[in-house]
């Protein structure tokens, strides 16, 4: 995808919220300084782009117990990617919060190294419904098409995007793409081979991983924040840290057109992820 992006999610939150964060952020940093007595967890939110990431980044954020690091923060990232481990470990190292959350969508194929890496650790991988989430990922991106015929080619054409991918998820990339299959079509694939490394690596089987709808986020959000941070284990969750979710974006607009071959594959996966707990 470009990495020339259109303003999206946190950028375009209203000015007074934005101010209020900010706000917060510096109000809990004096909190965390003071005490807290909890032990320190790493939590890495992980995700197709365009799945809801930054909602739930921004959720999380309004923990008094959390330090939150966004993919645009260029202590942690280079370019949307995370920085080195000795770089995260330092940032980790030298925050006042029990909870460091920081987001992982480029590295979702490193997902257990970054586990065993940083234990005590924890993972919360949020799936969309891939109609909406290619609805979005063509208004915000572009290129898919491009990407998609080189990864038919070669794993490593297109950095990060072809890492960890299997054989088998390569060649249903050769079976479907074309240049003229359409830019929906390529990022409905995307969505496809970006998520289903989360059977790759039995992340399903992993107890330190948690799934998220989210759609079930946005429709039940106190409920499903409390149950995450039950899991994570961070206290005081409540309506306080919800009061911006809403359930609008969910089915929005109307589905894409997607070729045959690709609707199949990503309805497979969803199903995929439907049969399993989730929080």
């Amino acid at each position: 995808m470009s990495e020339t992006r259109r303003k999206t999610g946190h950028d375009v939150r209203p000015y007074a919220e934005r101010l209020e964060r900010r706000l917060f952020r510096s109000y809990k940093s004096l909190r965390q300084r003071l005490s807290h007595g909890l032990p320190r967890t790493h939590v890495f939110v992980a995700g197709m782009q365009r799945s809801g990431t930054n909602l739930l980044m921004e959720t999380l954020e309004w923990s008094p117990y959390t330090d939150v690091y966004h993919e645009t923060d260029a202590r942690a990232f280079d370019n949307y990617e995370m920085r080195d481990p000795s770089v995260i470990h330092g940032l980790a190292q030298r925050s006042p919060a029990p909870f460091f959350v920081i987001k992982a969508l480029c590295e979702l194929d490193r997902l257990r190294e970054l586990l065993d890496d940083f234990a005590p650790a924890k993972v919360v991988w949020i799936v969309r419904h891939y109609h909406d989430s290619t609805n979005s990922a063509v208004r915000s991106f572009g290129n898919f098409v491009p990407q998609l015929l080189r990864l038919s080619k070669n794993k490593d054409a297109c950095t990060w995007r072809g890492r960890g991918m299997s054989d088998a998820t390569q060649d249903l990339i050769r079976e479907i793409a074309r240049p003229d299959m359409g830019e929906l079509s390529a990022a409905a694939v995307t969505w496809y081979y970006r998520n289903t490394l989360f059977f790759d690596q039995g992340l399903h089987l992993d107890p330190r991983v948690a799934l998220l709808l989210y759609e079930d986020l946005a429709r039940d959000p106190t409920g499903r924040i409390c149950a995450l941070c039950d899991f994570l284990h961070i206290p005081g969750a409540g309506p306080w840290m919800t009061r911006f979710v809403h359930s609008r974006s969910v089915r929005k607009t109307q589905a894409p057109t997607l070729l045959p071959a690709v609707e199949a594959a990503c309805s497979g996966l969803m199903e995929r992820f439907r049969a399993l707990p989730s929080l």
